[in-house]
């Protein structure tokens, strides 16, 4: 990961990003992915750790690649899903985790209460 502040996510990207996460299998390979660092494992190697058939295992890394979570790279013949986009990651992260709390405030005053109050 690298040291700089990753720019926001918009609505449609985050969205793009979740959709792709939205798989048990694309999830495990996306986990596995990490555990392996930034070194990173060829796709036999994914394909074996996942226990996801080589073909089905294209399909899942074609929405992770596309959504920006996955970077692949080619080493002559051997595709390497070089590793997780990890900027990536920690900005669907920050999508959510940024809000957090925002309108704590407000709703500790709900309409009856404020009600009440106004006619009390």
């Amino acid at each position: 990961m690298r040291g700089d502040t990753p720019p926001d996510l918009s609505l449609e990207e985050a969205a793009q990003a979740f959709a792709a996460l939205g798989s048990e299998q694309r999830l495990a390979v996306l986990r596995t992915l990490v555990r392996a660092g930034p070194a990173g494992l060829s796709a036999g190697d994914l394909a074996h750790r996942t226990g996801v058939a080589n073909s089905t295992l294209t399909h899942h890394l074609r929405f992770l690649v596309a959504a920006g979570l996955v970077d692949q790279t080619r080493r002559g013949r051997t595709v390497m899903c070089s590793s997780v986009a990890y900027d990536r990651v920690a900005q669907l992260s920050a999508f959510v985790l940024t809000q957090c709390c925002a309108d704590a405030s407000v709703a500790a005053h709900t309409p009856s209460e404020e009600t009440a109050h106004d006619h009390g």
